[in-house]
């Protein structure tokens, strides 16, 4: 099994605090958004994500790599999309769950992904959960660090940016049974895996339609729904998908969003959104539906949020989740329309089964025409 590359690494944040620890993966340098998941499993999915283009993990669970990886069946898109990985202790020994293909340290190089670990994430985490999210830079190949300053310099701010069409399917695609009882068009922002083979078990056949696409061009196909998926970067720099998705509001079919496509949706009904001081990322945070007066324990991948004052001031959509932490907005419900959305992951890979029943919620709008 690979073991991890004994020199040094760096990990610079973007207001001048150094931490030094070994490299891992690939050796060189690498820029994004530094942020931190709590979740104690699921780091191939993590890092497979596409919400996480952009950005630099920081994973919280002491030890990483301790169970391999496994090709295909543990992965949400075709390739890794994060720009980094820190951790405290990897594992250079890995149990083989009998069907493992290899060690995370060769996944990693092999997908040209730069990490840092042998470093305190405990004090990382508590750094940036303070000061706020922000970029930072990895390198395993620059030990000057005015000139890792300087690199660090030219990575754009997540605030702003425009990353779905980097991460959308080029040309689309069919997913599921073609004799499957309904017709899903999935407008791709950077959808997960596991979002597709949810809906295929209940009986959904998608066409998934690249982030740029038309209306006009989707209901060619004549779709029984719409689906807005999730995917990284600023809903405000978004303005193409927002248009699409008023379109689809339109047709009267019934839409569905997750995470990124909450948020457009949101924008869509002429809701503000915004960056977080810190997002929320992991696999327990605690939400209340309103509607059923239950809580449940969500997966949860994002940096910008809904306004709360925005949804307040609004007459078309009703609040349906809360988050339990900090009360910000995870669900709403457009007034007088088959469209809903949530902020948080019931696909759950990695995560609880507690939300699943949202994708049958939807698949009963699907029925009722």
């Amino acid at each position: 099994m690979e073991k991890t590359q004994a020199h040094e690494a760096y990990l610079m944040l973007e207001d001048g605090t150094i931490f030094k620890g070994k490299a891992l993966g690939k050796k060189g340098t690498s820029s994004g958004e530094i942020c931190f998941n709590t979740g104690m499993t699921g780091y191939q999915e993590i890092y497979t994500d596409p919400s996480y283009s952009g950005q630099i993990i920081v994973n919280t669970t002491s030890h990483i790599g301790n169970y391999g990886v496994k090709l295909e069946s543990e992965e949400e898109s075709s390739s890794v999309k994060i720009k980094g990985m820190v951790c405290n202790a990897y594992a250079d020994t890995y149990y083989s769950r009998n069907t493992a293909d290899g060690s995370l340290q060769d996944y990693l190089e092999k997908a040209g992904i730069v990490g840092i670990c042998d470093v305190d994430t405990r004090q990382i985490v508590r750094h940036i959960r303070n000061a706020g999210v922000m970029n930072c830079i990895i390198s395993s190949d620059i030990v000057d660090m005015a000139v890792l300053k300087g690199e660090l310099d030219k990575c754009p701010s997540m605030e702003g940016l425009e990353l779905s069409s980097a991460v959308s399917t080029q040309q689309p695609y069919f997913f599921g049974d073609e004799n499957s009882k309904y017709k899903l068009a999935v407008l791709d922002l950077g959808c997960k895996n596991n979002i597709l083979r949810s809906f295929a078990e209940r009986g959904c056949y998608m066409q998934v339609y690249n982030a740029k696409t038309y209306l006009k061009e989707i209901l060619k196909w004549n779709p029984d729904g719409f689906f807005i998926s999730n995917g990284p970067g600023d809903p405000a720099a978004m303005d193409y998908a927002v248009d699409t998705v008023k379109a689809m509001l339109e047709t009267g079919k019934p839409l569905f969003g997750i995470c990124l496509g909450h948020q457009i949706l949101s924008r869509a009904c002429g809701i503000s959104t915004y960056k977080m001081h810190n997002g929320h990322r992991g696999l327990n945070h605690p939400v209340k539906n309103l509607v059923t007066g239950k809580s449940e324990i969500t997966s949860q991948n994002h940096g910008f949020a809904v306004s709360a004052d925005s949804v307040t001031n609004s007459d078309e959509v009703e609040v349906t989740h809360i988050n339990l932490n900090d009360k910000t907005i995870e669900g709403l419900k457009i007034k007088g329309k088959p469209a809903f959305s949530v902020q948080y992951h019931p696909e759950a890979a990695p995560g609880p089964h507690d939300s699943r029943y949202l994708f049958d919620d939807f698949v009963t709008l699907l029925a009722q025409g």
